[in-house]
């Protein structure tokens, strides 16, 4: 008998549609035209996809069915998707949901406030549907990883302890809340007491070398974090020129 065999590039786009069937996304976009073509080339890939408008309606979605990932859109009416996203991160039961930002508007500004509110990406339009199914299977990936290797135990440093299972911080005795992208800081410079992180170790740590995050988004999420440490944020210190420590 014949056997038959696909080309390497085939083959691969072959293991990726089997590796997306089934996975469930939401799409959250006002614009009509886009909204069906996210979901056309979603359906193809064999995701499997809810849509909303609105972020009341995504909202809505989610109390009902909680999805594995969430396409949304910045500029919503009604309740934007920096609040949708606010929300989402702020309950236990969504908190590790993965979100990508999608917008036209591109300022660093912009960037740093999404990733600050938690989102796990970020693409701005016009953007190709190939870039786009790469980045729902890398920030996938990603969140499996994590997910799979969350071996770290509770830490207790300098009057601040983090347990990453219940995703808690605690200064001394007060709880304090950390959006996403300020917890996997935090996490990534107690791991290592007295290391210096480049600002750039940084990025390709809590961001995957997101290009569209730079140093000084950097800065700004650390003086962010070091804010809602309260008087321990002294803790986090910066090496001039290099990058940032956790004082041991």
């Amino acid at each position: 008998m014949r056997t038959m065999t696909m080309p390497g590039a085939a083959a691969q786009v072959f293991a990726q549609a089997q590796n997306s069937r089934g996975v469930s996304v939401l799409v959250v976009e006002d614009e009509e035209d886009l909204l069906d073509l996210l979901h056309f080339n979603l359906a193809r890939e064999g995701f499997s996809v809810q849509t909303a408008t609105t972020g009341e309606e995504a909202l809505r979605s989610i109390r009902e069915h909680v999805p594995q990932l969430m396409l949304l859109d910045l500029m919503l009416p009604g309740i934007d998707g920096l609040e949708v996203c606010r929300t989402i991160k702020g309950n236990d039961q969504t908190a590790n949901l993965p979100v990508i930002m999608l917008t036209a508007r591109g300022e660093e500004s912009d960037v740093v406030q999404g990733l600050e509110m938690g989102a796990d990406d970020y693409i701005t339009k016009p953007f190709s549907p190939r870039v786009l199914m790469a980045r729902i299977r890398a920030v996938l990936r990603r969140t499996e990883a994590e997910s799979e290797g969350e071996t770290m135990r509770a830490v207790v440093l300098g009057g601040i302890s983090i347990d990453p299972d219940r995703h808690r911080v605690k200064v001394e005795d007060e709880e304090v809340e950390l959006t996403a992208t300020e917890f996997k800081l935090l996490s990534l410079i107690m791991s290592r007491p007295g290391r210096v992180f480049t600002r750039q170790q940084i990025i390709e740590s809590i961001h995957d070398g997101f290009a569209a995050v730079t140093d000084r988004s950097v800065d700004v999420q650390v003086v962010a974090l070091r804010r809602k440490l309260l008087h321990r944020g002294k803790n986090i210190e910066t090496v001039r020129g290099v990058g940032y420590r956790f004082r041991d």
